[in-house]
């Protein structure tokens, strides 16, 4: 088939959850399928420098990120009807660029990835060439994650800001979140809560579950993965994400203030590991504590990984499933996680992982495992089992009968 992708960022290098979902539904399509790839990008020169999505992609082209200052999403917060969500890549360049696209090409699946680009669907409803199927791939249900941003922010004075920004953005996102559901041909969710949510929010909407994967190709043994410059972990607590999003930031904050004193006062060895790129200026204090290291970007996160003693989960918000349970679970790590931290994956307490809710049993959970390497040891093979059952190799058939079912 011709397949039209639309994803918010140039999906290579594949570093976060959505670049890693794109490229990966992009390589594995590829070899039987003809995909043209329109994608925002920060900058042209992404599109010079030559990357496997040149192999992969028939045609590649993007336009660069609209610039939205604080003081116009202020006012939009307040007066626009769109959520943020929905004006953060509405680009006319971007509107053109498709149009042409659609002119010059008869598509048989144009696959939106992701809200932030879903307002374009209703551009391809509109247009005056022949419609292909419109495929909505909807990477987290947006609208229960501002609910639960605004649940967890309305605790905390200091926070009201962000409570009341989550509260007015739930709500518009509700309202949009339908709308785009309705529009689209085909809607994908990544797993079955999230299917469940979107049914709930729009009545006899079909959704099908295309789950998040891993590529456990990539993921070499622990020896080979250890490189010299990698610091030893192998007593350290390790947790990793982009830096920058909300949910982690949320995550890192709880874990170093409420709970990782507690695991201090049991192991005072211990070291707590946050990596990932782009670190929120909310974190800066933390680095004044010789328990904590903030690493930044790295190259590769399998070190990390491997090493690490116990790999931490504390996410209080969020939706969707995590790409990091994943990464852990390919590199055998021992894991505890909030049950949020572990939604939508087929997981049972004490079997693949631990699940502790509260700074008490979660400070005692990891307290545990470090003082029983046995048990981390069997977690960590039934994790990995886990992966296993993500490869996307696996996954990919189930996505392309959704295109021959159309």
């Amino acid at each position: 088939m011709r397949l039209l992708f639309l994803t918010p960022q140039l999906p290579y290098p594949p570093h976060k959850g959505t670049t890693l979902r794109n490229f990966n539904l992009i390589k594995g399509l590829a070899a039987r399928h003809e995909i043209d790839l329109l994608s925002f990008v920060d900058s042209l020169d992404e599109l010079r420098s030559p990357t496997p999505l040149n192999e992969l992609c028939r045609r590649i082209d993007g336009i660069t990120v609209p610039r939205r200052t604080l003081a116009l999403r202020a006012r939009d917060t307040l007066l626009s009807p769109w959520p943020d969500m929905g004006l953060r890549l509405w680009s006319p360049e971007f509107a053109s660029k498709l149009c042409q696209w659609l002119a010059d090409e008869q598509y048989d699946i144009v696959q939106v990835e992701g809200i932030e680009l879903a307002r374009y669907q209703f551009q391809i409803q509109n247009s005056k060439f022949q419609i292909p199927t419109i495929l909505f791939d909807n990477h987290n249900c947006e609208y229960v994650l501002q609910q639960r941003a605004f649940e967890t922010d309305a605790r905390h004075p200091r926070r009201w800001l962000g409570a009341a920004y989550s509260f007015i953005q739930w709500q518009k996102l509700r309202r949009f979140e339908t709308q785009v559901c309705r529009a689209a041909d085909v809607v994908t969710a990544v797993s079955d809560a999230d299917a469940e949510l979107l049914r709930a929010l729009v009545p006899g909407l079909s959704v099908s579950v295309v789950p998040n994967g891993i590529d456990l190709s990539s993921f070499k043994s622990q020896v080979s993965a250890l490189k010299p410059e990698t610091p030893n972990l192998k007593q350290s607590l390790v947790f990793t994400g982009t830096m920058d999003f909300r949910p982690n930031v949320d995550a890192a904050l709880w874990f170093t203030s409420d709970i990782l004193p507690r695991i201090l006062a049991q192991e005072p060895d211990v070291q707590f590991y946050i990596v990932g790129q782009r670190p929120h200026k909310r974190l800066a204090p933390l680095q004044n504590n010789p328990a904590i290291v903030i690493t930044g970007a790295v190259d590769d996160v399998q070190p990390y990984l491997a090493q690490a003693a116990v790999y931490v989960v504390p996410l209080r918000m969020g939706g969707g499933t995590r790409f990091k349970i994943l990464e852990a679970a390919a590199q055998r790590c021992a894991m505890v996680s909030t049950s949020l931290g572990c939604e939508g994956f087929p997981v049972q307490n004490g079997r693949e992982l631990v699940i502790a809710d509260t700074p008490a049993d979660f400070a005692g959970a990891v307290v545990a495992l470090l003082r029983d390497p046995v048990r981390r040891t069997r977690l960590a093979e039934s994790a990995f089992a886990l992966a296993e059952e993500f490869d996307w190799q696996r996954i990919i058939p189930k996505l392309e009968a959704l295109y021959v079912e159309r």
